[in-house]
């Protein structure tokens, strides 16, 4: 059976010495026998079907992949178009009454329990919000997430310690949830 997924590589082509040319990704995928390759953006998703593994195979197969081609290392997370839709339909903020840079998906690798959040004062943060929902965090930034004090906040290192943490705009979530569909 062949199962359609996309892969969120984090980090990459936001400045410095971390370029992965969209074209290269998709040549890497196909090499690799993965059908149905195609990118978005330039920030680092792309779409493609499998006959064999799972999420967590694909997914140490492509990091691996990603540091033998460009050098260097690239965290990964490949999630099926099931969980994809998941996430887009389980909001817990009225995603279709805001602007798509007002709400964000922060994607882990592994679920991630409140305790690891109980140092964030989510009062002082307000009216910017997070909730958590499986294996993701939704965050809604009213001005943004550039200009966002919690999303600085969540990203501190001893709240991801152990996680892969990659952040898509809601654009891109449902953009996903479309690409990876049947």
């Amino acid at each position: 059976m062949t199962t359609t997924y996309a892969a969120l590589l984090r980090g990459i082509n936001v400045g410095g010495g971390r370029k992965v040319p969209m074209a290269d990704l998709r040549g890497l995928l196909e090499e690799r026998g993965f059908g149905g390759v195609r990118t978005y953006l330039q920030s680092g998703q792309a779409v493609f079907t499998s006959g064999h593994g799972d999420e967590e195979s694909l997914q140490a197969e492509l990091t691996a992949a990603v540091e033998q081609r460009f050098g260097f290392a690239v965290d990964v997370i490949v999630r099926d178009h099931a969980y994809l839709r998941a996430v887009a339909e389980g909001s817990p903020f009225p995603a279709d009454a805001l602007q798509p840079k007002q709400l964000h998906v922060t994607y882990f690798s592994a679920p991630a329990d409140e305790a690891r959040f109980a140092e964030v004062d989510r009062a002082a943060f307000l009216p910017e919000e997070f909730r958590l929902g499986d294996r993701a965090l939704y965050l809604y930034t009213p001005d943004g997430l550039g200009r966002s004090k919690l999303a600085e906040q969540l990203a501190r290192p001893r709240i991801t310690k152990g996680l892969i943490a990659t952040t898509r705009n809601w654009n891109t979530v449902r953009k996903l949830v479309e690409m990876t569909a049947p």
